[in-house]
């Protein structure tokens, strides 16, 4: 009898293939999740960094800033401040909110975080940007202020405005980037505004400001402001200069001043800087002219101007009695004197000069 063959043999010695490839298969999905973790972790860092960073609130603070939103910037939490921050930093709490306006910014551009540092609960940003034609840095200070979901909010820990402490002597009205101000509008005297004093004004910080003087009597270049550091002082003084026409004016009123004082037929001109003295009788009422006007210059004097002393030369014709014998004679005399002058600007702009002076 022969034994049946129940089927070919399994060869000896061949490793199975199905574990083999389920190990490799799940060695490769977990390289391939330990990939898409670290991408999700660097895009999450990413976006972080790029939206939902300190750095990232401040650039959107400076963009607003660049696209001249004044009133989105002033809204960014920590911008805004009341009277009682600004005397906590030392500042006038009555600064004027004037210049917290579109129409007076200059854009920031090119603006980038080149620091963050962190300081217990505070991060200190620091920003490099380009105001106008120069170059500025400024540091930040930021604080958290709460979630919105799982993303951090942030605010100014302390406000990004600063205060523009402006002098303008020789003119009430001047402008800032182009937008003009009257200090009896902003000032919180009025129409009874001293025109010497400090106006305090905020400013948005950083921001370059230009202050200038352009108006019939009195004008001046522009005095550029960057104002880079958070909450300070920054003063400015600005001189402006009386106008070619505004000193024209001047000079044709010292001349109808002294042509009128002329026209009095007395030795002594009332109210006139000339005059002259004789020791007899005079025969004839005498006859003035005015030989040599006076050149006139204008100075600044406080809130008004000055005219300085000018040289001038009358000329007397009299008819002089002898108090002696009775004789008469024909005196002509040159009377040098001196010219000089106040001059006060009027709140309607006009300008009152009161003419004085001296004989030499």
């Amino acid at each position: 009898m022969h034994a049946t063959d129940g089927g070919p043999a399994a060869p000896t010695g061949a490793a199975p293939t199905r574990p083999r490839r389920l190990a490799r298969d799940l060695t490769i999905l977990g390289v391939v999740g330990l990939l898409l973790l670290a991408a999700l972790g660097a895009g999450a860092a990413a976006a972080y960094r790029e939206l939902y960073s300190p750095g990232a609130f401040v650039l959107h603070y400076l963009e607003l800033l660049e696209d001249r939103r004044a009133a989105e910037a002033l809204a960014v939490p920590g911008v805004a401040v009341d009277s009682a921050e600004l005397e906590a930093a030392g500042l006038p709490a009555t600064a004027s909110e004037a210049l917290l306006r579109t129409s007076a910014l200059q854009p920031i551009t090119d603006a980038r975080v080149t620091d963050e540092a962190v300081d217990a609960d505070v991060t200190h940003v620091t920003v490099e940007y380009r105001a106008g034609g120069y170059d500025g840095r400024t540091r930040f200070a930021i604080r958290q202020d709460g979630w919105t979901g799982v993303v951090p909010r942030w605010r100014f820990d302390v406000s990004p405005l600063a205060v523009v402490d402006l002098t303008v002597r020789g003119s009430m009205r001047f402008s800032v980037n182009g937008f003009e101000v009257d200090k009896r509008q902003v000032s919180i005297d009025g129409v009874d505004a001293d025109p010497t004093a400090a106006l305090p004004l905020l400013v948005f910080s950083p921001g370059l400001y230009s202050v200038a003087v352009d108006t019939a009597i009195s004008a001046t270049p522009g005095v550029a402001i960057l104002a880079d550091s958070p909450l300070t002082n920054v003063p400015v003084d600005v001189q402006a200069d009386p106008t070619e026409e505004f000193v024209s004016v001047v000079q044709q009123r010292v001349e109808d001043f002294l042509t009128a004082c002329a026209e009095q037929k007395v030795l002594q001109p009332t109210g006139c800087p000339f005059g002259f003295t004789v020791r007899n009788r005079i025969d004839d009422a005498p006859t003035w002219s005015i030989v040599e006007q006076p050149t006139v210059s204008v100075v600044p004097d406080g809130a008004g101007w000055r005219i300085p002393s000018a040289p001038a030369v009358a000329r007397i014709e009299v008819d002089i009695r002898s108090i002696f014998d009775g004789s008469v004679r024909t005196a002509e005399e040159e009377v040098r004197f001196t010219v000089d002058g106040q001059i006060t600007v009027q709140p309607d702009g006009s300008a009152s000069i009161a003419v004085g002076g001296r004989v030499d």
